[in-house]
């Protein structure tokens, strides 16, 4: 493979990870558009110079149906007339190329040159690397809002984390993505927030959950999580008495590293889906300490655990029938999980933080979008509405 053919595959991978993400390139046509006003009336705006041919009159709103989306530009106007900016109409015949450059920018947070040269080519207006930054800075702005928004009334709290290389300092280290999501009252999905970071487990556990709560999320009555590092101790110094419901798929998958042998594993696994299918916590109970009396002496270790952990999944046993089978696992999370991997994936190793949090916040926020329109669950029923 060339390293053109390279470079096209590169670009074509991520254009294809960002390509329900259309705003990048509406912020950075609206820019070029600006660019190329300034130029026609020989003035920047509000700038006074003898040059100046003509006075900038606001801006139009043009829809333009692309293969990303429908986008709304704002073309800008002249008040004299005879001005239509070529950047739009340029930079969307070349769209394909320009969205695969702009994605490489995006998502990567480096190549601003190369991105300069491309858009210059295909836009026919020239653009500086402080332009092309400003362009992103923009779009930052745009989801950094969108982490910060207010938040509601949220029934149950659904968390996760996963992992994403990062180089930092010269090195590659982990960097751990906090997310969470929820239902509301009304029965509405959303995904309430994300945080990328590289410190300590349990601070940036408690600072994500708190960053929750001061955005005014309440009326939490169940969290549901796997037993992550750092998130039992935040969680009850944040959240206070709340609830925990252990996902029970990490309770079934965590148990395997406590069988003895092979052999055993079906049936340890009948008997852990017994007790999660039981039709209340007390006969899920007796189950359990059936199962840990079973194991003492075949599989100790086995029995210990079963003991120690299992029953952190039956606290769902307090919330009505119709809600058990979205409140025992993190399923919904993994979901997510497995679409940012598809993602994240064709980046490989992020540059930095921002640009890890940049992407995922970006992906996280068209999920929330699409679930808006989405199924509902029927939390109301709980609340005797």
């Amino acid at each position: 493979m060339t390293h053109q053919e390279d470079y096209k595959l590169t670009n074509g991978m991520i254009a294809k990870g960002m390509e329900a993400i259309p705003e990048l390139m509406r912020v950075l046509l609206n820019n070029a558009m600006q660019i190329e006003r300034c130029k026609y009336l020989q003035a920047d705006r509000y700038e006074r110079t003898e040059e100046r041919k003509g006075h900038a009159n606001g801006y139009k709103p043009k829809t333009v149906r692309t293969r990303i989306g429908e986008i709304t530009f704002a073309v800008p106007q002249v008040r004299e007339g005879g001005f239509y900016p070529s950047a739009l109409e340029k930079g969307l015949r070349s769209e394909r190329a320009l969205a695969a450059a702009l994605a490489e920018m995006y998502v990567q947070g480096v190549s601003t040159r190369k991105v300069k040269a491309i858009t210059e080519e295909l836009c026919g207006v020239e653009i500086s690397a402080m332009q092309v930054s400003r362009a992103t800075a923009k779009l930052d702005e745009m989801l950094q809002e969108w982490r910060e928004r207010p938040l509601g009334e949220v029934t149950y709290l659904y968390v996760d984390a996963r992992y994403e290389k990062v180089r930092e300092a010269g090195q590659v280290r982990d960097a751990a993505v906090l997310m969470a999501t929820g239902i509301s009252p009304a029965g509405e999905r959303q995904v309430l927030g994300v945080s990328v970071s590289l410190s300590e487990h349990e601070v940036h556990w408690k600072a994500f959950l708190k960053g929750l709560k001061d955005r005014g999320m309440h009326g939490v009555q169940l969290v549901i999580s796997d037993d992550h590092s750092g998130l039992g101790a935040a969680r009850r110094a944040v959240l206070g008495s709340i609830p925990w419901q252990r996902c029970q798929f990490h309770l079934r998958r965590n148990a395997g590293a406590y069988i003895p042998k092979q052999a055993m594993r079906n049936e340890v696994a009948a008997d852990i889906r017994s007790m999660f299918n039981a039709p209340d916590r007390s006969i899920a109970e007796t189950y359990l300490q059936a199962s840990i009396q079973k194991y003492a002496k075949s599989a100790p270790r086995l029995s210990d655990w079963l003991e120690e952990n299992l029953a952190e999944g039956f606290t769902l046993f307090d919330f009505p029938i119709e809600h058990r089978r979205s409140i025992r696992t993190t399923n919904s999370l993994e979901r997510i999980n497995r679409e940012i991997r598809r993602r994240t994936r064709v980046v490989g190793i992020f540059p930095n933080e921002a640009s890890c949090l940049r992407l995922i916040s970006a992906l996280l926020m068209e999920i929330s979008e699409e679930w808006q329109t989405g199924k509902r669950y029927c939390v109301s029923k709980m609340l005797n509405c």
